[in-house]
């Protein structure tokens, strides 16, 4: 079987050439093989977590869909709920709960690890592990987040897994997390969900991960 495996090449001169509110951008000069130098930046990012919340619906498995603007790509994406780790000393599953509640209204009684991926491993340091959130459940009316920024817009849409898979193929949705969250789902189901990991599983994640400030 393969299996990616951490490695660090030795690093002469780690610098941070610009600050952000979300994210960093550092320059190193590492040594990828003996004697040669190279300069390499990347975005240092904190990482962040997703999660692909499912219930059961009149047309069989249904995920939970947010809506938001992203302005980069200067498009509403269809989303699942996901956040930044950037609450310090909070795990992986409790950052999930907590974006699910924040983002979605919703809360969930069963947890599993659904998927580990790098964003854009030669580009920044973010990784991200999506969650399988099941057993959901609406969070009453006056315990529920107050949404601001792009947020406050958000809508909620319980979509057919079906359908959703169907969307990714056609090209409708372009999310990251979201295909690759809904396709791992997907295949999980058909598995009768035996590659699902525990929540607390073991995640490779890049040492340089942008320190919480």
């Amino acid at each position: 079987m393969i299996s990616d495996r951490p490695e660090s090449k030795p690093v002469h001169l780690h610098e941070r050439v610009w600050n952000g509110a979300v994210f960093d951008m550092d320059q190193d000069t590492v040594e990828v093989t003996p004697g040669n130098l190279v300069i390499r930046h990347y975005v240092a990012h904190t990482g962040a977590v997703a999660i692909v919340a499912m219930r059961e619906g009149d047309q069989g498995p249904e995920v939970a869909l947010v809506d938001q603007y992203r302005h980069p790509v200067q498009a509403v994406l269809w989303e699942i709920p996901a956040g930044l780790l950037d609450v310090e000393g909070e795990s992986p599953l409790e950052a999930a709960k907590r974006e699910l509640w924040e983002e979605a209204d919703l809360q969930a009684d069963r947890w599993d690890v659904l998927v580990d991926y790098f964003t854009s491993p030669g580009g920044t340091t973010e990784g991200l592990r999506i969650f399988l959130a099941r057993d959901i459940r609406e969070v009453p009316a006056e315990q529920r987040y107050e949404r601001d920024d792009e947020e406050a817009a958000m809508t909620l849409r319980w979509v057919p897994l079906s359908q959703a898979v169907e969307a990714i193929h056609a090209g409708r949705l372009h999310n990251p997390s979201a295909v690759v969250g809904i396709l791992a789902a997907d295949s999980a189901r058909r598995q009768n969900w035996e590659p699902l990991r525990d929540a607390n599983a073991p995640w490779m994640r890049s040492p340089f991960n942008r320190t919480l400030r």
